[in-house]
């Protein structure tokens, strides 16, 4: 149904937005609900311990995140360890080395592998455990309580995580009486994904010297550090070739993410990237692994970095592959719920299209994009931004026709129009001529709330009263304008009017005179003077052959008057004119 919203908002019609930003609004309310749950769920177990349904699913009850094993033993450290609890782990571990008991390199490197991801930190239930006793703390500092107890880093996966020097992984890893190759690999992408580039990159030749092997993920994080270990783009590109022949040598098979590794670092290696990208596409083609929906993303990146677009090739050539395919996620950087949002390749593609106004590549991007699942990988917002990017080039390029028929399917069911769509397509109207459209227009405009914007209100007048148009359309128009003339003229809920201006005052005045509504008209023309204006000269024509049509003589010389008034030199012809198509009573004379 291409009138109905999106189906996540169907539950309730009272509640179904009328533009994007009810529809972020409420898409976000509705997230926070079911977070809040979850919340309470996970913190008041305790609540939720009758099993009532028949039968029992054991995915839909609370998870158990209390310890059930008791005492300071090996088997206590592993539940603890799959807990996430990673500062009840590590005292734990602790514990066991006080009293002499010796923990299986398996066990180790497991609580290592926790702390590696968390990078020493806490998981997210033990944070949330922390900040709120802080937050109860009657002596707390109010600008303590500001201060972000871990700054942001860059490079880091995790807000508000950071690697710490001599951290707890890093002391554990010192005295582990015995390390194997998932110590250290356990290690350096623990490193790397917490933003201790340097660190790890001494952790692999260290890895090196004790003759072990890295597995192909340590190999795939090293090569996405490179450019925080160098800053020439030559040295960076060198640095993934002596990784890349390391992994020949310890007979490392690659896989998707190594070579998604490879372009994203060749994304910051300037125009070497250009010139080894497709490289690294054509083996990936020769070891028959498919690319993945980042591995365009970096390819595109690589070639449109700039404003200045070549011809389409390239987009030609990935488009070819796409449109073959319905993707899965395979890297984290593939889709709506990782961290290149911005750069999904959909978005990318659609941008391009748009500079390259190319109708015949959007419409093959569009045909890829409702492909299979493809349309999972953008999240609302995109989809949206997806859709206002296409609508745009349609009003640019194609028939009106086609751009009417799309507008009808899109709206509201795939996206809700910008300012800037309705901007297009009010300009697209104009070139084809389809003037009359523009009262639906507006009704439109009204429940997109786009109905204070005062450049799509001067566009939409300017263009009503252009031209003469056929009596029906011309009636059509007044009703627009009295509908703008109301808005400002009357407040809503807390919003002052909107502030006249000269022109929009003279295009609401020439709609009414067209229609034949005098007294509208002649009430428009009276703020004139009460805002300081002056009225064209095109209007005072128009409204008098309004007042002659009406045979409205009184209305007339009110004309002249004002005129006379603001002491404008086309008064006189005023004045000649009223005398010679108006029958004048002597008292009017």
């Amino acid at each position: 149904d291409p009138t109905a919203a999106h189906y996540m908002f169907q539950d309730d019609p009272f509640l179904m937005p009328r533009n994007s930003v009810n529809a972020r609004l409420l898409s976000l309310s509705k997230e926070s609900g079911r977070n809040a749950a979850k919340y309470i769920v996970k913190h008041f177990p305790q609540y939720f311990d009758k099993i009532v349904a028949e039968p029992n699913i054991p995915c839909l009850m609370p998870e158990i995140l209390t310890p059930q094993i008791e005492g300071v033993n090996e088997e206590a450290l592993k539940e603890r360890i799959h807990l996430r609890m990673v500062k009840a782990s590590v005292d734990l571990f602790d514990q066991l080395l006080q009293a002499g008991t010796p923990v299986s390199l398996e066990t180790t490197n497991s609580l290592l592998d926790l702390l590696c991801f968390y990078g020493d930190g806490e998981s997210t239930q033990e944070k949330e455990h922390e900040e709120k006793e802080d937050l109860e703390e009657s002596g707390v500092n109010a600008s303590e309580q500001k201060t972000p107890r871990r700054p942001l880093q860059r490079g880091s996966h995790s807000p508000g995580s950071r690697w710490r020097e001599n951290n707890n992984a890093e002391r554990i890893f010192k005295i582990m009486p015995e390390r194997n190759a998932h110590s250290y690999c356990t290690m350096i992408r623990g490193m790397v994904k917490h933003g201790a580039s340097a660190k790890a990159y001494d952790m692999y030749t260290d890895l090196l010297n004790e003759r072990h092997k890295a597995d192909v993920h340590t190999f795939n994080a090293l090569i996405t550090a490179v450019p925080f270990l160098k800053e020439r783009f030559t040295e960076r590109w060198e640095l993934v070739k002596v990784f890349l022949n390391h992994m020949v040598q310890q007979e490392v098979q690659p896989n998707l993410l190594t070579f998604n590794a490879v372009l994203k670092t060749l994304r910051r290696c300037g125009g070497i990237g250009r010139s080894m990208s497709i490289s690294v596409i054509k083996e990936m083609e020769a070891l028959e692994i498919e690319p993945s929906l980042a591995t365009y993303d970096h390819l595109l990146f690589i070639f449109y970095r700039t404003a200045d677009l070549g011809p389409s090739g390239i987009i030609s050539e990935v488009l070819e592959d796409v449109e073959k395919r319905s993707f899965t996620p395979q890297d984290p950087d593939d889709g709506m719920n990782f961290n290149i949002s911005d750069n999904l390749h959909c978005l990318n593609m659609s941008e391009n299209c748009c500079d390259l106004k190319d109708i015949k590549l959007a419409y093959r991007l569009n045909k890829a994009m409702e492909k299979g699942d493809n349309w999972k990988f953008l999240d609302m917002d995109q989809l949206n931004s997806y859709w206002s990017k296409f609508f745009s080039l349609l009003c640019m390029m194609e028939q009106i026709d086609v751009v009417l028929k799309w507008y009808k399917e899109m709206s509201p069911s795939l996206f809700y129009p910008s300012p800037k769509n309705i901007l297009d397509l009010l300009q697209a109207l104009d070139a084809a001529n389809h003037l009359e459209v523009i009262p639906s227009v507006w009704e439109d405009m009204k429940q997109l709330g786009f109905n204070r914007r005062q450049d799509l209100l001067e566009e939409l007048l300017s263009l009503m009263s252009r031209e003469q148009h056929p009596e029906e359309t011309q009636l059509a128009f007044a009703k627009c304008a009295e509908d703008i003339k109301t808005l400002h003229e009357q407040s809503w809920r807390e919003q002052a009017p909107l502030a006249w201006t000269g022109s929009a005052l003279g295009h609401v005045a020439l709609l009414f005179s067209r229609a034949g509504r005098t007294q509208d008209a002649w009430n428009v023309m009276e703020r004139f003077q009460q805002i300081n204006r002056i009225p064209t000269e095109r209007v005072m024509d128009e409204f008098l052959s309004c007042a002659k049509q009406t045979n409205s003589p009184d209305e007339a010389i009110k004309l002249v008057k004002l005129a006379a008034s603001l002491g404008l030199p086309s008064s006189q012809r005023l004045k000649s004119r009223t005398e010679k198509e108006f029958e004048l009573s002597e008292n009017q004379k």
